[in-house]
């Protein structure tokens, strides 16, 4: 986590300077994070390409000290005091920040991806239908478990709007069926708390036989822990996003697949809008305020195809 915070840091230095204000003579868009993770490394590479591209803006990413919705507020205050322009936020929790988010709505142009806020003063939201992934990651699941089974799932933040949305939609694929979604346990973006979420699960309710990591870390953390106790292939396990041990799972059997995103384009897109917004264009914002950009599933039968176009993007070999 340090090294993520500090990886996270290094990068809020080198795109937005080192003062506590920004210059007057650009305007200044942000985009924060609800927590350290690799994860976001992809959107923060979309908000380095958007720079290139609009000169007469300022660009920064943000990475909160800590996966809180308090300090994430606290953050976001900051930079209006700083006097940015726009925020892009992946709300840590909406319901609880509701009213903070409203008031920098009021001050600010306020958009949201990854987890939405729907209910507060946000422009509008750019990203993944986490609904729609959540079908997806349980079309996966009734796949590998055509006889039935019992799974637990694994999350960062509970009461984050794309937490909830990602295990609705595993519950409403599998309603009905023999598969059963027995409880979802968070971790508040604590990588070893997240593995211990797993392990405790070994050991208390042994007769689970698939589980679902919600966030990209918690798959590999799965992966770990499953790993330790020589139980890889003896439990089903869906993921999310493009983690490389998730990808290394899938493709050798391991994991049955994950569900992708495309954080790259939240951040690259997501810039963009937000300064044509800034500039008086709103005709790219549909009637629902919902810009969606569409996730896949990745199983075996493609996940050499998509990692190896992953690292084209990334310029890796």
């Amino acid at each position: 986590m340090n090294r993520l915070l500090l990886a996270g840091t290094a990068a809020v230095l080198v795109l937005a300077g080192t003062n506590g204000s920004f210059a007057a003579d650009k305007k200044t868009l942000a985009f924060v994070v609800n927590g350290a993770s690799d994860f976001w490394k992809a959107a923060e590479a979309g908000v380095k390409k958007a720079q290139g591209e609009l000169p007469n803006y300022n660009l920064v990413f943000k990475y909160p000290e800590q996966a809180s919705a308090a300090i994430q507020i606290r953050l976001m205050d900051d930079l209006v005091a700083a006097g940015v322009a726009g925020i892009m936020v992946s709300s840590a929790d909406p319901k609880t920040s509701s009213d903070a988010l409203n008031r920098i709505g009021g001050q600010v142009a306020l958009f949201t991806t990854d987890s939405d806020a729907p209910e507060t003063k946000r422009v509008a939201y750019i990203g993944s239908s986490n609904t729609d992934a959540g079908k997806q990651a349980g079309e996966l699941v009734l796949k590998a478990l055509p006889n039935g089974g019992k799974c637990m799932g694994f999350v960062g933040l509970l009461g984050a709007d794309n937490a909830k949305e990602r295990i609705q939609g595993v519950r409403d694929t599998i309603k009905g069926s023999k598969v059963t979604l027995v409880d979802v346990r968070g971790d508040d973006i604590d990588q070893t708390r997240a593995k211990r979420n797993v392990e405790d699960t070994l050991t208390a309710n042994p007769d689970i036989n698939c589980m679902i990591g919600f966030y990209s870390y918690n798959t590999p953390r799965i992966y770990e822990a499953l790993k330790d106790a020589d139980k890889l292939k003896q439990i089903t396990v869906i993921g999310f996003d493009e983690d490389p041990i998730t990808l290394g799972g899938v493709k050798e059997g391991t994991i049955v697949g994950t569900v992708v995103q495309q954080p790259y384009e939240w951040g690259y897109q997501g810039m963009k809008d937000m300064a044509k917004y800034l500039e008086g264009d709103k005709s790219f914002i549909p009637a629902n305020k919902l810009i969606i950009i569409p996730t896949k599933i990745i199983d075996k039968s493609n996940v050499d195809a998509f990692w190896a176009e992953l690292k084209q993007r990334q310029g890796k070999s």
